[in-house]
């Protein structure tokens, strides 16, 4: 089946050969799909294929691990600090903006009603202090803290380029304009797995995997296996399947940049349910095959100012937003996610 998203080449990007012309042409190519889509693939980037396998099976290997094992490494209590292993019910991910409000609390409550079956692991940069990292100790994993944090740089670098290129096809002042505000230790690596479970339970909405949501970053870069499951919604308000393409980052915008743009360029509500094809179910329950995804979000620095783009507004188009530090977005944002205190799973409670 071929994509239904854009697909961009960042071949030519990349190339010592290439021209200002072209690179303008990659540049534009991209801003233009994030204007009409907000969700592409992106092919021919800084991360290989071998590294990605390496960052798939180490993964499997942590998920893998007993419960007991994986909790020694446990997510803080709250939403300040957004690292380590969160298991499944612990995060409930929604478009409540997290207020203190009584009815906003209610509303949380409900959503919290619904699990979403899913289990997580959170790693930064080393040097972020306010967003420590939460490591398993080495003799669970060898091997594991040394590799997820060379593959976090790795991504950096990859979503560099892609900065660039959105820098460029806004007509910002240059191309490292968006860099001035991200120096990627405010980036969150997420290893994502999404264990089997009866498809009848994801039909009738007893369980879900991940809800609607848009993401709060700049942009998030995913990988993703062959299972399947992702989908996008269209400006149209349809949602469509986003099918694996092997070794391309998905690359969307998010709810910052949408924001920073003057919704120049707009986040999209993307979710992952079924896998796309029944071969993918297995037995009298038709339980899912086990999904893992790595995504990769690229968020400002902790002290930036976010307002309007200097590109994204004029006369007949004003600010839409009022100035806002990222910090208190951040923590804004995730507020509702990890509210609830001293829970534990059900295995280890």
């Amino acid at each position: 089946m071929a994509p239904v998203l854009p697909i961009i080449d960042f071949a030519d990007w990349l190339s010592p050969t290439t021209t200002q012309e072209e690179k303008t042409a990659v540049a534009k190519a991209l801003v233009d799909a994030c204007r009409t889509v907000g969700f592409v693939y992106i092919i021919n980037h800084r991360v290989s294929q071998e590294q990605l396998d390496d960052a798939f099976a180490w993964t499997k290997k942590l998920f893998d691990l007993p419960m007991e094992e994986k909790m020694l490494a446990p997510h803080p209590d709250g939403p300040a600090v957004h690292r380590g292993y969160s298991w499944p019910g612990l995060e409930k991910v929604s478009q409540v903006l997290g207020t203190k409000e009584d009815d906003e609390g209610k509303i949380v409550s409900e959503l919290r009603k619904v699990q979403d079956c899913k289990e997580s692991y959170e790693i930064g940069s080393e040097e972020n202090k306010e967003q420590p990292n939460v490591w398993l100790p080495d003799s669970i994993l060898p091997g594991f803290r040394t590799f997820t944090t060379s593959f976090y740089w790795t991504c950096w670098a990859a979503a560099q380029d892609i900065l660039r290129a959105l820098s460029l096809g806004l007509s910002l002042p240059d191309e490292d304009y968006l860099l001035r505000f991200h120096d990627g230790h405010n980036n969150q690596l997420r290893l994502l797995h999404y264990p089997p479970v009866p498809a009848k339970e994801l039909e009738s909405d007893t369980l879900a995997r991940m809800p609607a949501h848009t993401d709060w970053s700049s942009i998030t870069m995913l990988f993703q296996d062959d299972c399947g499951g992702l989908e996008v919604q269209t400006r149209q308000g349809e949602f469509v399947k986003a099918e694996p393409v092997k070794g391309a980052i998905i690359m969307n915008i998010g709810d910052l940049l949408m924001r920073w743009s003057n919704d120049i360029l707009k986040s999209n509500l993307h979710r992952v349910t079924l896998p796309p094809r029944q071969d993918r179910f297995t037995g009298d329950e038709r339980l899912t095959r086990a999904r893992y995804s790595i995504p990769y979000f690229v968020s400002a620095n902790v002290d930036s100012v976010i307002e309007c783009l200097p590109s994204c507004t004029d006369e007949k188009n004003p600010p839409k937003y009022p100035p806002i530090l990222h910090r208190d977005y951040r923590l804004m944002r995730a507020s509702v996610q990890y509210e609830t205190k001293g829970q534990k799973p059900a295995a280890v409670a």
